[in-house]
């Protein structure tokens, strides 16, 4: 009976704290137009305390988006424009010589912010990658001989442009999988683009005004930890994970030829957290499938490596995730 009690107060603290959701997604609605699952997938990456990966041709409004999420929340934004010519250290920072006080001062790089924005992340060589990640996973910058622990919260939104291959350096599995999510954007509706072209001629400037303090957002992220995760959903979303590295005990033999590896152990972590933080976006204390199915597609499509085969026939990492959701037994 306890537990049920834990999941009503649970649902209270939940239904008091996310408030400020409504708040911040009609804020984006505001200057954004359309792009829903966009701004829906940055509040569950803030939430979760992860980072998120966006694919989508240009002009689609994703630094709009980090840049009028950063102001809603009231943090630090920076923008970091990766070339071909960038190196580590105008990302991290560096050291630089003071002639006046005759010593080496610290400078540190666009990194320390509450919301980053990477563009173009495939533009950069393998070393200001490497340099990039390692702060989203420490959440610490070490110059010279000092460690600096970054801002909370700490999101990092990096953006690659799909159509554009010539003079990119590909992110490696390995880098990919940092990420807690992968969001391929899509063109705006015809209605959306209607209402865009009508923004764009009347200069219509809608100012950003906050509506969140980051510490309510450390204070959710620390809520969205506690969202109840029953062993069935567990259960659930281990077999998701699984099916993807040993598709024919699920019954989905059709896949072992078109699948190269499955999704890591960091896979079945970030469905977890991406499942509580939708959860909370929806005023729930609890996770029910629905939450992880939700959450599956951006969390595994850059997890999932494809084979010769698959490439060949075009098949995509989406229409694998989405044969194992509608094979895998629901709870």
């Amino acid at each position: 009976m306890s537990e049920s009690v834990n999941i009503r107060e649970l649902n209270d603290i939940v239904a008091s704290k996310s408030n400020f959701v409504n708040l911040v997604t009609s804020g984006m609605g505001r200057i954004i137009v359309g792009q829903k699952h966009l701004v829906e997938s940055l509040l569950t990456a803030l939430l979760s305390n992860g980072h998120i990966l966006l694919e989508g041709v240009p002009g689609l409004a994703k630094t709009l988006a980090i840049k009028t999420l950063s102001q809603l929340v009231d943090a630090k934004y920076s923008r970091i424009q990766f070339t071909p010519d960038l190196l580590p250290a105008d990302v991290i920072g560096t050291m630089i010589y003071s002639v006046k006080n005759e010593q080496f001062q610290i400078k540190r790089g666009p990194i320390f912010a509450n919301f980053v924005l990477a563009d173009e992340i495939n533009r950069a060589p393998a070393k200001v990658q490497s340099a990039l990640l390692e702060a989203m996973q420490e959440r610490q910058v070490t110059i010279g001989d000092s460690t600096f622990k970054l801002d909370e919260p700490f999101l990092v939104m990096a953006t690659q442009n799909p159509i554009e291959q010539e003079g990119t350096y590909p992110l490696p599995e390995a880098q990919v999988d940092r990420f807690l999510m992968k969001v391929v954007i899509g063109y705006p509706t015809k209605e959306e683009e209607k209402e865009i072209v009508r923004q764009s001629i009347t200069q219509r400037y809608v100012e950003v005004m906050p509506t969140v303090r980051p510490s309510e957002i450390i204070e959710s992220q620390r809520i969205v930890e506690q969202i109840y995760l029953d062993e069935k959903i567990e259960r659930y979303i281990v077999d998701i994970v699984f099916a993807t590295r040993y598709p024919a005990d699920s019954g989905l033999a059709e896949l072992k030829s078109i699948i190269s590896f499955g999704a890591s152990p960091r896979a079945s972590i970030a469905l977890g957290k991406a499942s509580r933080a939708y959860a909370f976006l929806r005023g729930r204390g609890y996770v029910i499938p629905e939450d992880v199915r939700a959450v599956a597609h951006d969390v595994l499509r850059h997890r999932i490596g494809l084979s010769y085969e698959a490439e060949a026939n075009n098949i995509t990492a989406d229409e694998i995730v989405t044969s194992i959701l509608d094979k895998v037994e629901v709870p």
